[in-house]
């Protein structure tokens, strides 16, 4: 019967698979790294919530594609506390952090990993089900998007559970891989596999999908009379998807290959040396998603535009305001209306861009 390790911290785990967590990774090195990955995990927070706020407050974006599109947002700001998680447990801490604190490090990153992924998957269908009755929007009722979205974070923090209900190598120290000295190389194999799988679907039903809509649009775009912008609608929230989809791939995919590597135990491929590249590669996906949002939807980047702008007034009429005497207020309705009026041109100022903006998208 094999010996079980629960008590154990974590280098005993790093010295038996000869698992390098580069101890001379500390002074302006590790300064500089935790310097841009903060800077990094800031702009994932704010932009995010940016796109997650835009959604909320703009009636137009009411539909399932933008739940969705928030609820991947939404993924990716939980990416961000999983790797400020990392940041603080990582390089040489990574020894003397206990067993359960390990997987919970790990448990977050895979989380985050799994909710956009079958957020990608859920998006997949909603287009599939609009475009197939050339919709700009599917007929999904908010009950049902909200039992996907409950849906996709369960199996995300299952997945993300899975190594530590019972699928590791505490109790099989042969097994342990060496990126992840408590994992087991079959886990590494099936988890890495499992998720390759699903974006090869995923890039082939998105394809399938698009070539779909360009034909059915060149056809349509001869005997409508509606207006262009209208009929290019749906391929524009396709381009939107597929960007997403092709960025998630590219981030993604070159750490789940060294995961792979390292599941079939190959000692040759040097997989200690790229890992923290790929990690960093991994989390610049959080960050270019917020950009893609806003580049490939006009109304997307207007209404955060608003936000932000309107956000910034507000500021500066509460700071004005707030100077003003109070006697000054009551001295007569007249003067009162002249700041009512002010108010009302500092309001059109902050709108002005935005409907300047709204013509020229």
């Amino acid at each position: 019967m094999n010996e079980c390790y629960y008590d154990k911290r974590m280098d005993f785990f790093y010295n038996k698979t000869n698992t390098d967590t580069v101890d001379e990774w500390t002074g302006p090195k590790l300064i500089v790294v935790l310097c841009f990955g903060t800077f990094f995990c800031l702009f994932i927070f704010i932009s995010n919530s940016l796109v997650i706020a835009a959604v909320v407050k703009n009636k137009r974006f009411h539909f399932p594609f933008y739940y969705l599109l928030a609820n991947l947002a939404a993924a990716d700001f939980f990416a961000g506390i999983a790797y400020v998680f990392l940041m603080f447990n990582t390089g040489p801490v990574s020894k003397t952090l206990t067993v359960n604190r390990w997987f919970l490090r790990q448990g977050l990153l895979d989380t985050s990993l799994t909710a956009s992924l079958v957020n990608l998957l859920v998006i997949a269908v909603e287009r599939h089900m609009s475009i197939m009755r050339m919709k700009i929007h599917s007929n999904l009722t908010k009950k049902r998007v909200t039992f996907l979205i409950i849906s996709i974070w369960a199996i995300a923090i299952f997945m993300g559970a899975v190594p530590t209900l019972g699928w590791n190598c505490l109790c099989d120290i042969t097994a342990c891989s060496s990126l992840a000295p408590i994992y087991s190389r079959s886990y590494l194999v099936f988890w890495s596999v499992l998720n390759l799988v699903v974006f090869f679907i995923m890039v082939v039903v998105y394809i399938r999908i698009y070539m779909y809509v360009q034909r059915k649009t060149n056809v349509l775009s001869s005997h409508t009379s509606g207006s262009i912008g209208r009929r290019r609608t749906p391929v524009k929230l396709m381009k939107t998807v597929m960007t997403l989809l092709g960025a998630f791939v590219v981030c993604w995919t070159p750490g789940l290959v060294v995961l792979l590597l390292d599941g079939l135990n190959c000692t040759y491929c040097g997989i200690q040396n790229v890992k923290r590249w790929f990690l960093l590669l991994a989390l610049l996906n959080s960050v270019m998603n917020p950009i893609i949002y806003s580049y490939k939807d006009d109304e997307m980047w207007v209404t955060m535009k608003r936000m932000i702008c309107c956000s910034a007034e507000d500021k500066s009429q509460d700071r004005r305001s707030s100077r003003i005497p109070s006697t000054v207020l009551c001295r007569s309705t007249d003067t009162s209306g002249h700041y009512i009026e002010d108010g009302i041109i500092q309001g059109t100022i902050c709108g002005k861009g935005d409907l300047g903006d709204k013509g020229n998208s």
